[in-house]
């Protein structure tokens, strides 16, 4: 291979194809006699929030691991931009691991210069930027405090700020949410936000399912070690809809219980309904409307992502 991606990602649309900034091939990792990755494959665009999911023990960690170069694949390969991913890209790679790492004993601005001079940038450069974003999460007083004077939660912001204090490109946050209120943690998703508005590929690696939902265009799901699942979100909600219905009504109706649909009581209001083979929607609302049903609103019941996550995990 001469380093350059000898075929487009199978999952990304052609227009896509010049905004891949990482992608993985076949990666294989093994620790003794336990294969932690097997021929996982995936691609994360620029511009992107991603999200990598599984189950405790799927992978993940070493996954990340490896895009961080922190280790080296047994086999397989992994790009960034087309080209060989190395040593030579920490600097445009940011990581927030899940165990976080923070000297307690160091004054935060002082912290946050010196993280960010360890990734290649200058005194002056790191000085300033680290000023800017303790100002945007509001902690400019914080600069001279000892980390281990801040809550779990500020220090979980300062953190994140070391992650992206210098520019990076490729951004990996391990369960980044941890220990934040949910005011900070919705400050935290807008920042990600942007990051990815400004053309960095953010991966997020999470079990919280309803954060990858309300952040994430991509996702790749692991299970024991291999890909079960990848695409859009949009995609990969299409692909396990169901033919199940929601109907709210405006109260009373009591639909009749041998009636030609079986429904399924939500809430007060609300049913759910299993359309049967060759029923279509509009039958089931002539039906209810008929029947007496003064609809508020109906909608497909599209599966939640937790919904899928459970189901592909729990497959022999």
């Amino acid at each position: 291979m001469n380093g350059r991606l000898r075929e487009p990602p199978a999952a990304l649309k052609q227009e896509e194809i010049m905004d891949v900034l990482l992608e993985l091939q076949e990666v294989s990792k093994r620790y003794g006699d336990k294969i932690a990755v097997d021929g996982v494959s995936f691609s994360a665009p620029a511009g992107q929030l991603f999200g990598l999911l599984g189950p405790n023990g799927a992978g993940k960690t070493s996954i990340i691991r490896m895009i961080t170069t922190i280790t080296r694949p047994d086999s397989g390969k992994l790009f960034f931009e087309g080209r060989s991913l190395g040593g030579r890209h920490q600097s445009v790679i940011g990581y927030l691991p899940e165990e976080r790492g923070l000297y307690k004993k160091m004054y935060v601005g002082e912290h946050l210069i010196y993280l960010g001079r360890l990734k290649g940038m200058d005194k002056a450069d790191a000085r300033q930027k680290a000023g800017e974003w303790l100002e945007r999460f509001g902690l400019s007083e914080r600069w001279g405090q000892r980390v281990e004077e801040l809550s779990k939660g500020l220090q979980q912001q300062v953190q994140f700020i070391a992650t992206v204090l210098h520019r990076p490109r490729l951004i990996m946050l391990d369960e980044p949410f941890s220990g934040l209120d949910p005011v900070n943690a919705g400050k935290l998703k807008e920042e990600i936000r942007g990051l990815a508005q400004a053309g960095a590929a953010v991966i997020l690696s999470t079990h919280r399912m309803e954060q990858v939902e309300a952040i994430c265009q991509r996702l790749v799901l692991i299970n024991q070690g291999r890909t079960v699942l990848e695409g859009s979100l949009e995609a990969v909600r299409g692909r396990f809809q169901q033919n199940r219905y929601r109907l709210q009504y405006a109260a009373p109706w009591a639909p009749a219980a041998d009636g030609p649909y079986p429904l399924l009581p939500i809430g007060e209001g609300e049913v759910a309904v299993d359309l049967p083979a060759g029923h279509t929607p509009n039958d089931f609302l002539a039906w209810a409307m008929a029947a007496g049903a003064t609809v508020s609103s109906f909608r497909q019941d599209a599966p939640s992502l937790n919904d899928i996550f459970i189901r592909l995990v729990k497959q022999p």
